[in-house]
């Protein structure tokens, strides 16, 4: 007999969907850090953009806190080890998002005539076969995850 209440749970004796499972921490997360280290306008002020936080501006609060480098507002909470476990949680978003930044750029770039070698002295490589094989791995990598 099925108990309505527990309707949408998974059967506790199969192992969660790590990928779904993954999806909806990484919404708790971001609902975690804004709630409460974005929740007022000296705490945004911290983020690219004041009214809604993203993944990578999540992380990099908690960081920046822990860190020091950025200091707590009155009445704020201590970062604890569920908001460490929240910003590592929202890290392969992030990274998910830079690299598609990165790709963008990297396309622009060529379509406003940059070559291969301005493009590889632009990001630190050493030969331009090296910036070509970095936006060839971009682009397969954000291709995959968009699928």
């Amino acid at each position: 007999m099925t108990n309505p209440e527990h309707a949408d749970r998974a059967d506790p004796f199969t192992p969660p969907n790590p990928d779904e499972a993954r999806a909806r921490r990484a919404y708790a997360s971001l609902t975690r850090i804004a709630e409460r280290h974005a929740a007022d306008e000296a705490q945004r002020k911290r983020q690219a953009h004041p009214s809604v936080l993203g993944p990578h501006e999540a992380v990099r609060i908690v960081s920046f806190l822990l860190s020091g480098a950025a200091k707590p507002v009155d009445g704020e909470p201590e970062v604890d080890h569920a908001d460490i476990t929240a910003a590592l949680t929202l890290l392969p978003t992030a990274r998910g998002e830079m690299d598609e930044l990165e790709t963008g750029l990297l396309q622009m770039a060529r379509g406003r005539g940059m070559t291969w070698p301005e493009i590889a002295f632009g990001l630190g490589l050493g030969t331009p076969q090296a910036a070509r094989q970095r936006y060839e791995r971009l682009v397969s990598r954000t291709a995959a995850e968009g699928e």
